[in-house]
């Protein structure tokens, strides 16, 4: 029975605190029609963490719907530390509704058509530490804008007309920023000509014919010799034809006894 009661006390404590940290509702409560004006286009208005009110604001899943327009709520917006606008239909124009919310600390604007005068209305944004133009038209001229934020430590240029030149100055500018451009592959080009070097240590196998090929061809010229011509002439053939006279002197030998039988009867008269 202790148990069920303390079970039930605990309850009783509790259960308001749950329910309060699960609805974010009540974070943005207080600026109800800003809030409902972007979450009618499709945006989210987030309290950062359970315990810490200052908002996420996200609108680049709304894409195509959002327009400048949204971002005059999204400055009624008190405490906004993170917004992203990526894909959005904005325009430097728009960008000046974000000037004096002094509030933010991170920023996308990729795949925007933001260029060098959107980049101005940032310019006291002193709390900015990260922010991504990638695909946009932001030029070396746009990043001087930017000199004076000394919090910021990340920006992203990707596909941008920002130069080695002019993302090299603003680093100057601001020690420690970290400037993220696009990858190039020429440095991996070096390493093959080094391999190159190796593969001439095969040439001096080349040197081992040193053209002793062609005297190989002489004793070629040997073998149509004419000494196989004169062994047909060979003396081989001419003691050959002796032999066969030989038998031609056994003959008389064999008639000489016929003659001796003949002369006995001749004796009998």
């Amino acid at each position: 029975m202790d148990m069920r009661h303390l079970f039930a006390f605990c309850l009783i404590c509790l259960g308001p605190a749950w329910g309060m940290a699960a609805d974010p509702a009540p974070a943005a409560s207080a600026n109800g029609p800003a809030v409902e004006a972007l979450r009618k286009i499709g945006a989210n208005v987030l309290p950062i963490a359970q315990n810490d009110p200052r908002l996420d604001v996200s609108l680049n899943l709304a894409g195509d719907n959002v327009t400048d327009a949204a971002l005059a709520d999204v400055a009624k917006l008190p405490n906004v530390v993170w917004l992203n606008l990526a894909g959005t239909k904005i325009t430097d124009a728009g960008l000046a509704s974000l000037a004096g919310m002094k509030s933010l600390e991170k920023i996308h604007l990729e795949k925007t058509v933001v260029g060098d005068a959107g980049l101005a209305h940032l310019a006291g944004l002193e709390n900015l530490v990260y922010l991504n133009i990638y695909s946009t038209q932001v030029t070396d001229a746009g990043l001087k804008h930017l000199h004076n934020l000394k919090k910021l430590k990340h920006l992203y240029i990707w596909q941008t007309k920002v130069t080695d030149a002019g993302a090299a100055d603003l680093k100057k500018a601001i020690p420690g920023l970290v400037v993220v451009g696009e990858v190039k592959l020429t440095p991996v080009a070096p390493p093959k000509p080094k391999e190159d070097p190796k593969k001439p240590t095969a040439k001096p196998a080349e040197k081992k014919p040193e053209e002793k090929k062609p005297a190989e061809k002489k004793p070629d010229e040997k073998k149509p010799a004419a000494k196989p011509e004169e062994k047909k002439p060979a003396a081989k053939a001419e003691e050959k034809k002796p032999a066969e006279k030989k038998p031609e002197e056994k003959k008389p030998d064999e008639k000489k006894p016929a003659a001796k039988t003949e002369a006995k009867p001749a004796d009998a008269k």
